[in-house]
């Protein structure tokens, strides 16, 4: 049994109240874990640790924070195996996803914003007389709560900013998938970070979550996860004037024109739909194809599809692992179940699969693909995250551009067009915060990344998070 712990002050400790929750293996169903079930007393002992070091963080220097985020991002690659091991156990995701994306990409993160501090500037407006400019000062204790789908990769996408920009920081990994970010305590320790300056408390969003959003002390929270509790966030942080940055749900469109390079099309489709069991927020959940490409694309992504193996996460053969618990399980299994009673043909998948052995007790589904559902209905208008997608035809730019805009989300959107006079067009009118073209999940971290409506408020990555996780006040000289 793993004894997972809060990491307060540099020192790893149980909750003070003496509780745990289970953690439990996807892959076999088995709880092979405890985490600390920690509440607002934790949360209270991480603050203070915290505002006691930020005077001492934000007076640094420079040279000296990058050398501390560098050793943290070095840590990381060093533990490259150890780490990814952890990933995959704790979410069911496949090892080899775990060790060549979401663990090199949490190192990155560190390594970025380390850079990024060295180069972070500020403007200044000359007048006759006088000198105005700007100062970005770090806002002192910051919040973090980062979802269970990409663990250690979007727990570090918020630290590693706010660490930056010199304040310090009180995290809450997913209570489903904590083990990465216990280790990054470890990790961290090693690499010189001084106590109190992150602090890592592990629990239920309700409890534990609330608290660092209520705690008067936290001047701005980061958070990534679903639409619903993004509100909640917000209905608590707004009274309190907090700076928000919320990061929430995506019902991706992907728009597939006659037009496109066939065969690049066809095999980035395959992975934008089914990567990381369809758990990515990026993924496209809805696949609109140009009718005369319809029948041939059809045919040939279910073949593709179908030739997907999943299984035991561990297995450097398995292309699928496990969904992240059962309790999701049971929802995006309900979700297909929806879809056919609203209409829709289950093309391929549609069911659990089963394995023997240790994996009996594991939540895997085969990659569903559907068709015949309208724009309205629930399985197309709501997020399932999960290895599900729907397809259906359209027949002009402008139909594809109203089923593109016709969900609540505006996370992302990816465009198959060769077209350039087209991909100008939809580009400015399509309805995200990120449109991909001829491409998916390209990902440079000096862009800006969020979406719109109900996927979120703000920006994250490069200058935008820098900016977030900072305080701004203008200066003017008269001479």
């Amino acid at each position: 049994m793993r004894i997972i712990q809060n990491y307060i002050n540099g020192q790893f400790m149980p909750p003070l109240g003496g509780k745990y929750l289970d953690n439990i293996a996807p892959a076999t169903g088995e709880v092979y874990g405890q985490i600390p079930d920690s509440g607002p007393e934790d949360v209270e002992l991480a603050v203070q640790a915290a505002t006691a070091v930020f005077p001492a963080w934000a007076a640094m220097s420079l040279e000296q924070r990058h050398d501390i985020l560098r050793g943290i991002s070095d840590g990381i690659l060093a533990n490259l195996d150890r780490l990814a091991e952890a990933e995959s156990m704790d979410s069911g995701k496949t090892i080899t996803t775990a060790r060549t994306v979401d663990i090199p990409r949490a190192a990155l993160n560190f390594k970025f914003f380390a850079t990024a501090l060295l180069h972070f500037a500020s403007e200044s407006h000359a007048m006759p007389g006088a000198l105005s400019y700007t100062l970005r000062q770090p806002l002192g204790v910051v919040g973090g709560i980062s979802p269970w789908n990409l663990p250690l990769y979007l727990f570090t996408w918020k630290i590693a900013p706010a660490l930056a920009a010199g304040n310090c920081v009180v995290g809450k990994p997913s209570e489903v998938t904590p083990y990465t970010a216990y280790l990054l305590g470890e990790i961290c320790t090693a690499a010189g970070l001084p106590p109190g300056v992150l602090n890592i408390v592990h629990g239920l969003g309700p409890r534990a979550g609330e608290a660092i959003v209520r705690h008067p002390l936290v001047k701005a929270v980061s958070f990534t996860g679903s639409t619903r509790a993004g509100a909640e966030i917000a209905r608590i942080a707004a009274p309190m004037f907090k700076k928000l940055s919320l990061e929430l749900g995506g019902k991706n469109p992907n728009l597939i024109f006659a037009d496109c390079d066939y065969d690049q099309m066809l095999e980035t489709t395959v992975a934008s739909s089914f990567n990381n069991q369809g758990q990515i927020c990026l993924c496209g959940s809805r696949i609109y194809v140009e009718r005369p490409l319809y029948e041939r694309f059809k045919y040939d992504f279910v073949a593709r599809v179908q030739t997907m193996r999943v299984g035991d996460p561990a297995d450097p053969a398995s292309r699928l692992g496990a969904v992240v618990s059962e309790l999701h399980f049971e929802k995006v299994l309900s979700y297909i179940e929806l879809a056919k009673q609203e209409g829709g043909r289950i093309l391929c998948g549609g069911h659990p699969l089963q394995f023997p052995g240790h994996l009996a007790g594991g939540y895997y589904i085969a990659p569903t693909v559907i068709e015949g559902l309208p724009l309205e209905c629930r399985t197309n208008q709501e997020e399932i995250f999960g290895p599900v997608v729907t397809i259906q035809p359209f027949d002009t730019d402008d139909e594809a551009l109203a089923l593109a805009n016709g969900s609540p989300y505006g996370l992302s959107a990816t465009v198959w067009t060769n077209n350039l006079r087209r991909t100008q067009r939809l580009s400015v009118e399509v309805q995200a915060g990120i449109v991909w073209v001829n491409c998916w999940l390209l990902r440079d971290l000096r862009t800006p990344f969020g979406g719109v409506k109900q996927s979120g408020v703000g920006r994250e990555g490069g200058w935008e998070a820098m900016r977030f996780f900072t305080e701004v006040k203008n200066v003017t000289l008269a001479g």
